[in-house]
């Protein structure tokens, strides 16, 4: 049996009086992860700023009141640490990775980047034209592009179907107001969340906290994101194109649970049954080890704060194509029709709760859990609740979720196709 209270991290949680959220977590080592996450992302964009917050997480590092590009960048470098920041649909995330002694050092910096940026003019030119060379790498990334062309397909003119990155017209148009007005409406400390997870204590790490955030930023109330659930799309969609690639790309799915939903454990533990990491998954060893005809397929279930998406990818022979997309359609039709066997259920109990365990070995996916859950719901769940309640999943409840979110009727693809 798994002895989930062996990889519990304790955490500790604190609401500085500007109404910054702060959470953190020991875990024995030399190394500690910091976070700082704002609560917005590209669903947060009005229409016409496509690409605005990853722009603002480029240009943040372009200079502060206190220090300039270099400066910034030096900062963690010079002690061998690592300062990173990315954009998802829902958050920014401001990182950084650092010998124990260093984390003072690294939520000053932090704090610096987030609330005292000035987004010189020249700056941010500049890195306009890095943004443009990062969103034509992707574009010449077939297995990326088809899960951006999936959602703007799944979720029509909603905010969650742009591409996070921008577009090339998007971004050139981006002005330095826009930019202001953006970091002025979200980056504030009620709508932040500074995470810690290493190897320094909470005492530490809340004076720390209260030394270097607690007189920055604004604390009066922020505008709640308008986060408006898309809408249920009535049927399929079935998209093909022709691309310069070598091989077939398809992406099928649909929208599923999120992060506020019942189901969404049960449903996580679907895709991975069906196409997790592990190699005995029923898609890779149905199609890649039995037939022979994928070198990649996987299934995915992403929680977004009020929706979820469900896909599966492959990519595979031109020759191969209809077999494939029948054999995934088979396995996911078996999964809404037929329920695991007592065995099946405890094995695929186990691989979850163990790959769980796995992740927790690494700081830096203990605190993005933590900040997340934090940052959304105000609230943490323990790590032991978690595995109770995967312990709790029957194979009824499986197959009744597969059966209710994976209708073929709610499901479309995208599929490019070689010129």
């Amino acid at each position: 049996m798994f002895e989930p209270n062996l990889m519990t991290p304790e955490f500790h949680t604190h609401t500085l009086p500007n109404g910054l959220r702060v959470i953190h977590a020991h875990k024995a080592g030399q190394v500690t992860h910091c976070a700082l996450v704002v609560n917005a992302g590209t669903r947060d964009e009005r229409k016409g700023e496509e690409g605005l917050a990853h722009f603002i997480e480029h240009v943040l590092f372009k200079g502060t009141t206190k220090r300039k590009a270099f400066h910034i960048l030096n900062r963690m470098e010079s002690v061998g640490g690592e300062i990173n920041a990315y954009t998802t649909k829902e958050d920014t995330w401001l990182t950084s990775s650092q010998r124990n002694k260093d984390t003072e050092r690294a939520l000053e910096l932090l704090a610096d980047v987030a609330f005292r940026s000035v987004f010189p003019k020249g700056e941010l030119d500049k890195e306009r034209d890095v943004v443009l060379d990062e969103i034509a790498g992707v574009d010449d990334t077939p297995g990326d592009v088809i899960f951006e062309t999936f959602d703007s397909h799944l979720f029509g003119d909603h905010a969650l179907g742009r591409p996070i990155l921008g577009t090339p017209g998007s971004v050139k148009a981006l002005t330095r107001d826009q930019v202001c007005s953006f970091v002025d409406t979200w980056y504030r400390p009620t709508n932040m969340v500074l995470g810690v997870v290493g190897n320094v204590t909470w005492t530490e790490t809340l004076s720390w906290a209260e030394r270097h955030f607690a007189e920055v930023g604004r604390g009066d109330a922020y505008p709640s994101p308008v986060r408006v659930a898309p809408p249920q799309h009535a049927g399929t969609f079935c998209v093909e194109q022709r691309r310069n690639v070598q091989q077939v790309h398809h992406v099928m799915g649909g929208m599923v649970p999120g992060g506020d939903h019942k189901d969404k454990l049960a449903m996580t533990m679907v895709a991975n049954v069906l196409g997790g990491p592990a190699m005995n998954c029923r898609l890779n060893l149905n199609i890649r080890e039995k037939h022979g005809m994928a070198y990649h397929i996987e299934a995915n279930h992403m929680m977004h704060q009020d929706v979820g998406v469900f896909n599966v990818y492959y990519g595979t022979d031109v020759r191969f194509h209809k077999r494939v997309s029948d054999l995934v359609r088979r396995e996911v039709d078996k999964m809404r029709h037929t329920k695991l066997g007592v065995r099946q259920l405890h094995e695929a109990k186990q691989q979850l709760l163990g790959q769980i365990a796995l992740s927790h070995e690494h700081g830096g996916h203990v605190l993005s859990g933590l900040a997340k859950t934090f940052l959304v719901h105000g609230r943490v769940e323990t790590l032991d609740a978690v595995l109770k309640a995967i312990e709790a999943i029957t194979a009824e409840e499986l197959r009744e979720v597969a059966h209710t979110w994976l209708d073929p009727q709610s499901m479309g693809s995208v599929t490019f196709l070689p010129d």
